[in-house]
Parts: structure tokens; C-alpha cells; sequence
């Protein structure tokens, strides 16, 4: 049996139309920098697509680095604050008192030569509380070389005195002084639990 009739016949010639002349070389030189344009243009297009995602999630990034830093430099200024407090609270409290107490005659004898510098030749008073003339004459007779009168005034309250050089005046209220210390200090630490509780 032959198998010829499964098989093509390539036997016949067959002729070959002749193609038409399609585009010219221009047309298609043509085509091909449409192509090229509409190509640089989608890729530059997705070039500047790309370049503003990643600008945006840097951006999003270094606010949220930020904002962390923020929080924790606020966090630490915090606990920082509330770990000084109760120092704050002994300095104005024990320390700062103590310390006034101790130095006050002597401020009194500073701030007296300082208003004498001109005036020598006036009189000289110092009134301080009760019980404090003693320690403050002791002071000034060693300190001071003209006479000066110190006494002792009940409405005055310990760390209190008034100084006159002629007609002029200065108080000295070392109460006052620790009380202003101590109210900054409680503003302070009051701002900054506010500033850390809403920012």
C-alpha cells in the first residue's frame, strides 16, 4: 500500500505575486522615531513615577525617625525632670534655707558697702527680725569702719531686714527669694509634664 496519497505534491509551480511596494524607508524611519518617542516617553514617565515613590517613602520614613526622636528626647527630658524633682524640692526646701541662714550677715555687710560707696558720711541703719542683731552688729562692727544701727523690728520675719544709707533703701527678704526659687522650679517641672503629656 503507498502512502503517497498522505504526502503533499510540491510538484507544480506555482507563481509568486510580486509584493507591492508598502512604505517607503522615510515612513518607516519614520515609524520608528514615533515608536522610539512614545518609548522614552513611557519610560521617563515611569522614571518619574519611581522617583516620587521613593521620594515619598523617604519623606514618610525621616517624619516617622522623627517623630520617634521627638518623642523619645521628650520621654528621656521627662523622666529626667521627674528624677531632679525631689532633689529641687530638698535644695529649696533644706539646702537653699540653710545656706541663706548661714550667709545672710554677710549679705547684709555686701549690699551696705555696696549703697555706702558714696556715701560715707550718712547714717547707717540696719532693722532686722528678732533675735538676729547680735549676729549681724558682730558682722558689721568687723566689716564696716563708720557706725551703723541695727535694730530689731517684730514684723519682720527671720532672713528679712532693711538697709538705709541716707535716703536710700534696700530690702532683703530671703524668704521671699526661696519661695520665688521655689515657684520657678514648680513651674518648670509643671511645663515640661505638660509638654511631654500633649505635646
Amino acid at each position: 500500500m503507498s502512502i503517497t496519497h498522505l504526502l503533499e505534491d510540491f510538484g507544480g509551480a506555482t507563481a509568486v505575486e510580486p509584493e507591492e511596494p508598502g512604505l517607503t524607508e522615510e515612513a518607516v524611519e519614520e515609524q520608528r522615531l514615533v515608536s522610539f518617542e512614545k518609548g522614552y516617553s513611557a519610560g521617563w514617565e515611569d522614571a518619574v513615577s519611581a522617583k516620587d515613590r521613593e521620594s515619598t517613602h523617604v519623606s514618610a520614613t525621616l517624619a516617622s525617625s522623627l517623630e520617634d526622636l521627638n518623642f523619645t528626647y521628650h520621654e528621656a527630658q521627662t523622666q529626667l525632670i521627674e528624677s531632679l524633682d525631689p532633689m529641687f524640692k530638698v535644695l529649696t526646701s533644706a539646702v537653699l534655707p540653710d545656706a541663706m541662714a548661714a550667709t545672710f550677715g554677710h549679705h547684709i555687710v555686701d549690699q551696705l558697702t555696696d549703697m555706702a560707696r558714696n556715701q560715707t558720711d550718712q547714717a547707717m541703719r540696719i532693722v532686722v527680725s528678732p533675735g538676729e542683731s547680735n549676729a549681724v552688729r558682730a558682722l558689721v562692727s568687723e566689716n564696716v569702719s563708720v557706725p551703723v544701727k541695727v535694730q530689731e523690728d517684730e514684723s519682720l520675719s527671720p532672713g528679712q531686714a532693711y538697709l538705709r544709707v541716707g535716703a536710700s533703701e534696700r530690702e532683703i527678704n530671703s524668704s521671699a527669694l526661696l519661695e520665688s526659687i521655689h515657684d520657678s522650679i514648680d513651674a518648670f517641672t509643671y511645663h515640661v509634664r505638660e509638654d511631654s503629656q500633649y505635646g
